[in-house]
């Protein structure tokens, strides 16, 4: 494909925190119009990734082209023509929504009639024209997620990047968050996630571990690779089931934590016998397509696992004497 086509080239980047290194090596490409994800547990490297791409952070190392800029040489001309919906609220709830456009049209230097018309042209691209007079503190968190969607398009961007932006929504309120992004006729996303269902959506997606490149390609296909069925078995002897099971059933098992695994065709004609032969010492049985956690456990040999991070805790008030 020509660079024509393209709105993301990356090429052997890396990136390094003084002695950690948290990007090894990344190369993708992006077409124009995609919805393309980063899909990592902590620590994979998807957030460092989107500091580069969104000019936070200087590239160090390899080549990224977006949009026809070096991302190295002209960070300011990548800026003017992207938008960013970052993970932590970037509205001002005692405001309204309206208000919230009006403040970010004039950060953008619009005014007048052209920012009344780019407001109206968002809250029905958002489809918020009815909230407009709402404060933002008053709407549910899917509300004021397209809120801050709105204000991201108030640029008219070709590109927008979106952290994590669908944490903390239920299906239906993120459901609308992409419906609005899709709607947008040839816009390019790049969305970074640890969400599994949001990444099986995805035309293209990038599975990361550990700064390192583990799968890459569109969703379907990727969990096609893993072929068949997928069979996990929980019980107290893992180590001693796998080999018992490799004699009897002549299969490839493997031992992930308590659990024995097995995947491919024809795996699922197992399970009668199975039960027959080690019911008593099987905790759980459960046998499904592969999913884009298989792909992960597959590719790397271990779970995909997210932490949490805890909250905040509030500092305590020093005591007067």
């Amino acid at each position: 494909m020509s660079d024509a086509s393209h709105a993301v080239r990356a090429n052997d980047v890396a990136f390094a925190y003084g002695e950690r290194q948290a990007l090894r090596g990344v190369s993708f490409e992006v077409e124009k119009g995609a919805a393309f994800g980063f899909l990592g547990p902590n620590g994979s490297g998807k957030s460092t990734l989107f500091k580069l791409l969104s000019t936070i952070v200087p590239q160090q190392s390899g080549s990224i082209t977006m949009l026809g800029h070096d991302l190295g040489r002209e960070p300011a001309a990548i800026r003017r023509r992207i938008g960013v919906v970052f993970q932590s609220p970037a509205v001002d709830k005692k405001l309204t929504v309206a208000e919230n456009l009006r403040y970010a049209g004039l950060l953008l230097n619009l005014g007048g009639k052209e920012l009344a018309t780019r407001i109206d042209e968002v809250l029905a691209a958002a489809v918020l024209a009815d909230r407009r007079k709402d404060p933002v503190g008053e709407l549910s968190g899917g509300l004021r997620r397209r809120v801050e969607i709105a204000k991201c398009l108030m640029a008219r961007p070709d590109l927008v990047l979106l952290d994590e932006a669908s944490t903390g929504l239920d299906p239906a309120a993120r459901r609308e968050m992409w419906k609005v992004l899709r709607a947008q006729e040839g816009l390019t996303i790049l969305f970074t996630t640890h969400l599994m269902e949001e990444a099986a959506d995805a035309d293209r997606l990038m599975l990361l571990d550990e700064g390192a490149v583990v799968a890459h390609g569109r969703p379907g296909e990727l969990m096609e690779e893993v072929g068949g069925q997928v069979l996990e078995i929980e019980t107290v002897d893992a180590e001693a089931l796998v080999a018992e099971m490799r004699t009897a059933f002549d299969v490839e098992a493997t031992q992930v934590d308590q659990t024995v695994r097995m995947e491919g065709e024809g795996v699922q004609e197992l399970v009668p016998e199975v039960m027959k032969r080690f019911g008593d010492r099987i905790r759980r049985l459960h046998l499904a397509h592969p999913s884009l956690e298989d792909v992960f456990l597959h590719r790397t040999g271990k779970r995909f696992v997210v932490v949490e991070p805890e909250p905040d805790q509030k500092k305590k008030k020093r005591r007067r004497s």
